[in-house]
């Protein structure tokens, strides 16, 4: 299993236009610049699904490159420097943009400029998101020259984690395994942990290379199998068996998509969307089989859910919910089952779903005109620079899955 793994013109008018943009791309591909694709109605999209994805894919790095900062960066001055690493990241993976493009290299460069001596890659706050989501930027440049500050990151990031050994700022420690902070990541150095932030944190793990007998994988999973709705691994209270995921286990248990009671009363959690592909993807990540009970439940918690249109599950918690985090959603949603391994989903009803290509189709259809994306306030999804960042991410993977599956 591997691991790592958006008025009428002719049909034929359309492809010339897309071949002309290709051949275009390849004569820019050692001058860091991107073959504008045009302002092409999503109407005239390519017909072909590998077109079509890198069509998307460079309409949305077109639109990120025109939001760089004098100073190299992509966050606004209230942002934190995970913006501009997650742009970063999304610019390495496509082969016109190595990292010593020189709007590229200057990027870089303002994300280094937040690296303390701790190795942490932070400023102020959110310790553990910003230095892991600058690790998997650093690690996707496969650029020598930022090995030795990668591994400083890296070792900050392990200390971050909440095991026997880890001390807050007040010297809190946990006792061991029985403590439902065991192997969770938080905010920084002190606080409850949750599953988006061990998620962030274990993905840039993965990204960096440490292999899954990595005793941090290891401790993870004892806090992941205390996320997920499954009373045969998950020893909590509040444990239901839906398989899927929920937002933390500290606090007596939390989800965003609120509450649930059992027939004979008892308080439970309701699992959604984004958390169970979270989940799914720090277990892979983590070295977990396909045919792990926890895998199994997982899958079969998101063939019972099966939609883009939404947040799976957050609706039951209000209709106002249903499309909050959605962009952050398709992002756990394309890298957890690029991780998975299989390009075909079948649902609940025994319909099957190429994942890659229905992906794609939902993200052209919401791609505003300049290229951009933008959701919902709520995380900061309304910031068209994040959230085009994370769609591009997401489709690069489907992208790298359609090269090893191709669709029937």
């Amino acid at each position: 299993m591997k691991h790592s793994k958006i008025a009428s013109l002719s049909l034929a008018a359309s492809l010339l236009i897309v071949a002309c943009a290709a051949a275009q791309s390849i004569s820019d591909e050692h001058r860091g610049t991107i073959a504008d694709p045009g302002q092409l109605p999503h109407a005239k999209l390519p017909d072909n699904v590998n077109d079509r994805v890198q069509y998307l894919i460079d309409r949305g790095l077109n639109y990120l490159k025109t939001q760089q900062k004098p100073d190299g960066g992509w966050q606004r001055e209230t942002d934190p420097p995970g913006v501009t690493a997650i742009v970063l990241r999304a610019f390495v993976r496509d082969d016109k943009f190595p990292a010593k493009t020189p709007f590229v290299k200057k990027g870089y460069d303002k994300l280094l400029s937040y690296q303390l001596d701790s190795g942490g890659i932070y400023q102020d706050l959110l310790a553990n998101y910003n230095t892991a989501i600058a690790v998997s930027a650093l690690a996707a440049a496969k650029e020598p020259a930022y090995q030795e500050r990668m591994d400083k990151a890296v070792a900050f990031l392990k200390q971050l984690q909440w095991t026997e050994e880890t001390k807050g700022p007040k010297g809190e420690t946990i006792a061991g395994k029985s403590n439902v902070w065991y192997g969770g990541w938080g905010y920084g150095r002190s606080g409850r942990p949750d599953l988006s932030n061990a998620s962030v944190a274990i993905e840039a793990l993965h990204n960096a290379g440490l292999k899954p007998d990595d005793k941090a994988y290891q401790a993870a999973l004892v806090f992941l199998s205390r996320t997920q709705n499954n009373s045969e691994t998950n020893d909590q209270p509040w444990t239901g068996d839906d398989g899927g995921f929920v937002y933390t286990p500290a606090r007596n248990g939390e989800s965003m998509a609120g509450e649930v009671k059992s027939d004979d009363g008892r308080r439970g959690l309701r699992s959604y969307g984004s958390m169970t592909y979270a989940g799914l993807k720090s277990m892979i990540y983590a070295g977990l089989a396909k045919d792990d009970p926890r895998v199994k439940a997982a899958v079969d918690w998101i063939a019972k859910h099966w939609t883009l249109d939404e947040n799976p599950a957050m609706r039951q918690a209000g209709d106002e919910f249903a499309r909050q985090g959605l962009y952050y959603y398709f992002y756990t949603f394309a890298h957890a089952l690029d991780a998975y391994d299989e390009p075909v989903i079948t649902d609940a009803n025994g319909k099957a779903h190429d994942w890659r290509v229905e992906l794609i189709d939902k993200i052209a259809a919401l791609q505003k005109e300049d290229g951009s994306w933008v959701g919902e306030k709520r995380w900061m999804e309304d910031n068209p620079v994040l959230t085009t960042a994370y769609v591009v991410l997401a489709l690069q993977e489907a992208q790298r899955d359609l090269k090893e599956h191709p669709p029937r």
